[in-house]
């Protein structure tokens, strides 16, 4: 069942009207907002715990339960809210029109979740290169300031906040939460140790919350229109709506607003025209972002698009960048250039990320030609488990699940290249 106009948050995804606040409020934003705030931070909470929403940044925490973790009582320092805008992840980019044509939804989330986690200031931190984007996020923030929407009694709520853009300099790295934080401070994105948390010592110190934008833009509406109605899109414990990336080998690529749990193959004929050359000339698809694991033609067929399901395949719904791949593609070519993209972005704290995201990368290359030993497939895998969960952060994860992918369900393909290779060689030889 496909979501239908009036449950859509996003009702300008696609910018067919002006992003500005006038235009903001004909859709229903910063409707209400004081009486959402005057509520009281434990409703609030209670609500996105209700609504069921988990994070929509990639590793799918429960938001309500993440909001709950800052401190009810102060120890005199403040708190903070940080989103985080630093969508660099190859394959997602959603946030980007969010922040481009509905930036109000963000900024106004910003002031509810800040006042839900008694936070005195918010911080946006956006990715370097996006910067169309950060001048109209700017451009709203200042004319929500001058309609007395933040800042002392923000909205005429009783509530002071403040909130402010950072502007990145393009490390994917700085997509880690506690890298983000380094940064903002002004040091060298590089992840911190944990714990502890930024929930008890995060930005300059204090407690922090660190949020995706479409986690936090589509609070202010859960709250308008009650938890009950959010949770009543997509299966248990992955509920509610989501924009899914399109792209790829598909007719029409495109973001797309869509309820949770959804069939991967009806989102892929609905909304983006059907796989180029029809549902057969599938070969993979990379389901949520370049850092979830591929799956096979045979698991799309009926796959459903949550957190849970894809789990179920060893996999994961990530950002929901669904990268569609037909038979044309070089897989192992393809996972090559993924590896490559990690192993660059790779800040070199922990070795396991810094020598091995390198040494994987080499060893793909030799694959992408077949210049490799069968039982080199089992020794490339076999890394990728000991780089796998030994790193401060989960770049390097990230970085060997899609190898890991490849291997798990295309290893004829590999084994292949490099008979090929063998053979063609050898021919060259004999003559």
């Amino acid at each position: 069942m496909a979501l239908s106009d009036k449950d859509r948050i996003f009702t300008n995804l696609y910018g067919t009207k002006p992003w500005n606040l006038a235009a903001a409020r004909m859709r229903g934003d910063w409707d209400g907002t004081a009486g959402i705030i005057q509520k009281g931070r434990d409703w609030i909470v209670n609500e996105m715990k209700e609504s069921g929403l988990r994070g929509r940044g990639g590793a799918g925490f429960p938001t309500g339960m993440k909001w709950s973790f800052m401190p009810k009582a102060t120890d005199g320092r403040p708190c903070y809210l940080v989103v985080n805008a630093d969508e660099s992840e190859p394959g997602t980019c959603k946030d980007r029109d969010i922040i481009r044509h509905d930036p109000h939804k963000l900024i106004e989330g910003c002031l509810i979740a800040g006042s839900a986690m008694g936070a005195s200031a918010g911080y946006i931190y956006i990715r370097g290169e996006y910067a169309y984007e950060a001048k109209i996020l700017q451009a709203a923030i200042d004319e929500a300031y001058d309609a007395g929407l933040l800042g002392k009694n923000a909205a005429g709520s009783g509530y002071d906040y403040e909130l402010y853009l950072h502007r990145g300099a393009g490390a994917y790295i700085c997509g880690e939460e506690t890298a983000l934080i380094e940064s903002l401070e002004g040091k060298k994105g590089m992840p911190r140790m944990k714990p502890p948390f930024p929930a008890a010592v995060g930005l300059y110190g204090c407690p922090t919350t660190v949020n995706n934008v479409e986690t936090i833009a589509v609070a202010p509406t859960i709250l308008r229109r009650g938890a009950s109605w959010f949770a009543g899109f997509g299966r248990a414990k992955n509920s509610g709506t989501k924009i899914f990336c399109l792209q790829g080998h598909v007719n029409k690529p495109c973001n797309v607003e869509e309820e949770m749990s959804m069939p991967l193959r009806e989102l892929i004929d609905r909304h983006a025209g059907g796989v180029r050359g029809g549902w057969d000339n599938l070969l993979a698809v990379i389901p949520g972002g370049s850092s979830t694991p591929m799956i096979p033609k045979s698991v799309c067929d009926d796959v459903l698009m949550d957190f849970d399901a894809l789990r179920e395949h060893k996999t994961g719904l990530g950002t929901a960048g669904v990268i569609v791949m037909d038979k044309s593609t070089d897989l192992i070519k393809a996972i090559q250039r993924l590896s490559a993209f990690y192993k660059h972005e790779s800040c070199g704290q922990c070795t396991p990320c810094r020598e091995g995201m390198g040494w994987v990368n080499r060893v793909m290359l030799r694959m992408v030609e077949g210049r490799a030993e069968i039982a080199e497939i089992d020794v490339l895998e076999q890394v990728t488990r000991q780089i796998e969960g030994h790193t401060i952060c989960a770049l390097a994860d990230g970085g060997v699940w899609p190898v890991q992918g490849l291997i798990r369900h295309f290893r004829p393909l590999m084994e292949e290249r490099i008979a090929a290779y063998k053979a063609a060689h050898t021919a060259m030889a004999a003559e």
